[in-house]
Parts: C-alpha cells; sequence; structure tokens
C-alpha cells in the first residue's frame, strides 16, 4: 500500500484564483493527497479529490465524522447542524426540517421570492447597463432570507455584511466574532418576541418546533439562524451568478431559454454540478482507516473536493464544459448523506425565480461588450484548512447590457 503524494505544486498554487487545474492533477495522479506538513499539535491534512473517493466519505459518518466543524465554525455560529452525527444530527435536523416544507416554501415563492427579485430587477431596468452582482444579486436572497424571518427588509444590507464578515472570521477572528454578536443582539427581540406570539415565519417555526417532547434550546436557535443567514445568501448569490454566465457565454444557451424556459431545470442542475461556492467539505476520521489505497491516521482532517468530485472525468464526459444537455447523473453539488444541504428545494426554488425575473425583466440581456468576460475564481467560501485562506468561489463582477 502507496503512501499518499503532496498535494500537486505548492501552497501558493493551490491558493491561487483558479484551482480547477491542480484539481484535475490530483485526480490524474493521486486521488487521495496529502497536504503540507502541519504545525506542532496541528491535524494533518488529506485532500480527496475524486467521484468514488468523495462518496465514500460522505456517506460514511461513522469513518468521517462531521464534528471538525467544531474547530472553526462553532466559534462564530454556536452550536450548528454542521458538528453534529448520528443521532443527535438526525434529531436536531428533524426539528428544523418543517421550516422547509413544500407548502411554506410554495407560499414564499409566491409573497417573498418573485416579489424580491422583481423589484430589485425593476431598479436597474431603465439604465441600460447594470452590474448585476452589487446591484441586483448579491442582494436577493438575504432579503428572501430576512423576509423568511421576519426581519425588515430596510435591515437587510447590515446582514448581507454580517453573513460576509462571519464567513471571514475563520480567518479574523475577531471580526467573526463581533458580526455573530451583532446578528445576535439583533435577533433576540425577535425571538422573544416570536416565542410569545408566534408568526407566520421561519422564526416562530423553529421555536416552536417539537419532534418526541425535545424543542431547540436558545444557544441552538441562534447557532440555526446564524447558519442559515450566510449559508442561504452567500451561496444562493454565487450559484445564480454561474447560472447567468453559463446561459450568457454557452453559443445558442440564451436563444433556446428565452424560447423555452422549461430548459432552466437542467440549466440550473448543471451550474450547480460545474461550480459551486463551497467546493470543500471538512471531515475528521474517527479511526486509522484507508481511501482509495491510501492510509489516513485517526484524527486527520479530510477535505473533500467537492467541485472536483463534479468534475471528475470518469463520470462526467467533458466536465468542465458547462453543458445542460449532458446526461442527467447525480452531482454531489449539494452534498450527500445525512449532512446534504437541508435548504437546497429553497435554493432550487431561488434560482429558477431570479433566472426566470431576470430574463423577463432584461429583453435584451447579454454581457456587457466593454468589459471583459467575467471568470469564477477562487477555491472555496470557508477556511477548510489549517495552512491559509483559501477565498471565495466567485465572480467578481458580471457587467450587462440590459437595454431594451
Amino acid at each position: 500500500m502507496d503512501m499518499p503524494k503532496k498535494t500537486p505544486g505548492s501552497v501558493a498554487e493551490f491558493d491561487a484564483a483558479q484551482p480547477h487545474p491542480a484539481w484535475k492533477s490530483m485526480r490524474e495522479t493521486c486521488p487521495v493527497s496529502a497536504g503540507p506538513a502541519p504545525a506542532e499539535g496541528e491535524r494533518p491534512t488529506y485532500f480527496v479529490s475524486t467521484w468514488n473517493e468523495v462518496n465514500a466519505v460522505l456517506v460514511d459518518t461513522g469513518t468521517f465524522s462531521s464534528t471538525i466543524y467544531s474547530e472553526t465554525t462553532t466559534r462564530f455560529m454556536g452550536p450548528t447542524l454542521l458538528a453534529l452525527d448520528g443521532e443527535q444530527h438526525r434529531s436536531w435536523r428533524a426539528l428544523v426540517s418543517n421550516a422547509f416544507r413544500a407548502s411554506q416554501l410554495e407560499k414564499w415563492k409566491e409573497t417573498l421570492i418573485v416579489p424580491a427579485i422583481t423589484r430589485l430587477c425593476e431598479t436597474v431596468a431603465g439604465q441600460g447597463h447594470a452590474e448585476l452582482v452589487e446591484q441586483v444579486i448579491s442582494r436577493f436572497p438575504v432579503h428572501v432570507i430576512c423576509g423568511m424571518c421576519g426581519v425588515p427588509s430596510a435591515d437587510t444590507p447590515r446582514f448581507l455584511q454580517w453573513a460576509k464578515d462571519i464567513h471571514r472570521g475563520m480567518n479574523d477572528p475577531d471580526i467573526g466574532i463581533a458580526a455573530s454578536e451583532a446578528m445576535r443582539a439583533y435577533l433576540e427581540p425577535l425571538v422573544e418576541e416570536r416565542r410569545v406570539r408566534p408568526g407566520d415565519d421561519l422564526i416562530s417555526d423553529v421555536i416552536h418546533a417539537e419532534v418526541d417532547g425535545q424543542r431547540l434550546n436558545d444557544e441552538q436557535i441562534y447557532g440555526f439562524l446564524r447558519l442559515l443567514l450566510p449559508a442561504g445568501s452567500e451561496s444562493t448569490y454565487r450559484s445564480i451568478c454561474n447560472a447567468l454566465l453559463g446561459i450568457l457565454t454557452t453559443p445558442g444557451l440564451l436563444e433556446r431559454v428565452n424560447a423555452d424556459r422549461s430548459v432552466l431545470s437542467a440549466v440550473i442542475e448543471e451550474t450547480i454540478r460545474w461550480d459551486v461556492a463551497n467546493s470543500m467539505v471538512p471531515r475528521v476520521a474517527t479511526r486509522d482507516t484507508e481511501l482509495g489505497g491510501c492510509p489516513i491516521p485517526a484524527g486527520a482532517r479530510v477535505m473533500v473536493l467537492t467541485n472536483s468530485a463534479n468534475r471528475d472525468e470518469t463520470r462526467f464526459e467533458e466536465a468542465d464544459r458547462f453543458d445542460p444537455d449532458r446526461p442527467a447523473k447525480r452531482h454531489v453539488g449539494f452534498g450527500l448523506g445525512p449532512h446534504q444541504c437541508l435548504g437546497q428545494p429553497l435554493a432550487r426554488i431561488e434560482l429558477r425565480v431570479a433566472l426566470e425575473v431576470m430574463l423577463d425583466c432584461f429583453v435584451n440581456l447579454r454581457l456587457d461588450p466593454a468589459y471583459p468576460v467575467p471568470v469564477i475564481q477562487g477555491a472555496s467560501l470557508c477556511r477548510a484548512i489549517n495552512w491559509g485562506w483559501a477565498g471565495s468561489r466567485d465572480i467578481g463582477g458580471l457587467r450587462a447590457d440590459i437595454s431594451g
């Protein structure tokens, strides 16, 4: 049995703006790769890049535990589902999953999601040109999440900033802790009011949810809300950007989508496969094991590269190409196993509605020829490894000609 090789290239190369070439090299040469030598007292890190091995890690929660999150996000968000496994995770997830029931999602679609993106599009429709990331797309999901929680729309900018700062906390703890504390201070009056006078909103659902006599305690409630705001805003708006980029840069696709909106279903699934914002998922080995023929010691950090698995050429032909016509196959853009994204039905609705409304509102939509074609860059939403900041998987800007 061979020991795993080092990650191809340097740390700087892995942290660079375009990680896909490095991930491709990993898939071809050493699917389970050791990271740089850890500092004294730090965990060793292994990167998992291929489809089969990524799936093996995500479904085997007994060997590859999510409790690693207790060393990172828990400091800024408090206790969350991310850091739990087994029965604890199942019971907590059952308590919050009802908040995303189909009837509630349909109500939010009509009363909140469609109006939110429509208003944002209307604010720029007469300009002729727009920077869609800044002016529309980044603002949309946080309007939705805040509306779901009963937060006034005027306060959404501060929630967007808190969401960004909580993520930045992985690299700058003072910023993350300050944002976390500010968010809790804001939410406390809302939580206490809903505790006494429940409404038809997500906070009320979470506070009063009960399964087998169990309810969430205060720390769990605030942990869930701190997780929801960043997860429901940052990752969703990046996915919308990626979908729009795919539509506008794939020859003939814009015309097809405008002629037949049913094509959007395949576009959305291809977007989530092609490039997701949170492309690294951490786990910790609970025992000595091996993966892909490589030994992994107990206590090691295992970084699952979901974006790499979704471009594994052994599963997806011409995997780097944005192709909504490719044969439908399961991807891991929303994860896999017990920790599969709880909010994925909401995310799919937001993606679909955002694309439909933008295409309806901007009838002559195209990339602005005065600017370079946008490029998705960065490695991941979070500081996923113990040797540096990975950077966000993001589009720097999406300038569009929206003149009718």
